[in-house]
């Protein structure tokens, strides 16, 4: 038996007697015993489950599952603190997954070009920059897909993130397999866009969307990049004009519930791009205990 002990400041690893500290971990705080007969145990901190079993060289085992539909992806982890990047990035290469440690807002926008990462996984709270708008930054340069993940957990935050232009939003602590999880969602939303509709622009009264790289050209000629869930909303809406579009068909492959707002949200955000007056919006409309309707004529 393994007593894995991690405190607010440190990480200590007990072995028969044996006391080996390694260096702090601020961003997680709970207490794991792991028998390595058995790849899962029950954790000694009630209320905490999703624990991470170790080999003898320290390595996650027991969650390897079949990753070929994604494997060789490059996520790009923007986290200043190199023990929780390490642990970001061992979850995440024993699924399958190419990753790049950035430990600044600049170290990821100076690379991001080359580096061309599938998905971007951002802390909000980097020393040189808010994350928020390195996420800003990121979203008008790459069309890849942005994850907020990090300690702060007011509302206020959840929303502006998503507001402006995250893809998900995941709080530390977190469950590993539930990262692995939500990491796959956002890449499958994206292939899935990419390669649903063979029609690739898609005009509307003088706007033009193209779902090859979901870009938004409005009437005068001003290009925007939407982010993924951007894309995803408004593809819908483009493939069934004049109809109505419940909540759950508009979620499409997101692994939410149907009382999910987040898709309130990314309305939100969309009317403020198409509509010159968001407040009385003139394609996308609200019917009330139905869903939403996109009003154009949309021609192909």
């Amino acid at each position: 038996m393994v007593l894995v002990v991690v405190q607010l400041g440190s990480l200590s690893i007990a072995i028969e007697g044996m006391k080996s500290n390694l260096q702090p971990i601020s961003a997680f705080c709970r207490k794991i015993a792991v028998d390595r007969n058995s790849p899962w145990k029950t954790p000694l901190t009630p209320g905490i489950s999703g624990i991470i079993p170790l080999n003898q060289t320290g390595a996650t085992q027991g969650m390897t599952e079949n990753t070929s539909d994604h494997t060789h992806k490059l996520i790009a982890i923007v986290e200043d603190d190199p023990d929780v990047a390490k642990i970001i990035e061992q979850i995440l290469a024993d699924f399958g997954f190419r990753t790049a440690w950035c430990r600044s807002a600049g170290d990821l926008l100076r690379r991001l070009r080359s580096l061309a990462p599938d998905l971007c996984i951002i802390d909000l709270g980097l020393p040189d920059m808010d994350g928020i708008e390195v996420m800003q930054r990121v979203r008008a340069q790459s069309p890849c897909g942005i994850m907020i993940l990090t300690g702060r957990g007011h509302v206020s935050d959840r929303v502006m993130g998503l507001e402006l232009g995250a893809d998900d939003y995941v709080l530390k602590p977190f469950e590993p397999r539930e990262l692995v999880a939500r990491v796959r969602s956002i890449l499958r939303r994206r292939e899935t866009a990419q390669a649903g509709d063979s029609r690739q622009i898609a005009e509307f009264s003088g706007w033009h969307y193209n779902t090859g790289n979901n870009t938004l050209t409005a009437p005068n000629g001003e290009e925007q990049l939407l982010s993924t869930a951007e894309a995803d909303l408004l593809r819908a809406f483009v493939s069934s004009p004049n109809r109505i579009l419940q909540r759950e068909q508009l979620m499409g492959n997101r692994d939410v519930s149907p009382t999910d707002r987040s898709i309130d949200v990314r309305i939100s955000r969309l009317r403020r791009k198409l509509e010159p007056e968001a407040d009385s919006p003139a394609f996308i409309k609200t019917v009330y205990g139905a869903g939403y309707l996109f009003l154009a004529t949309v021609n192909w």
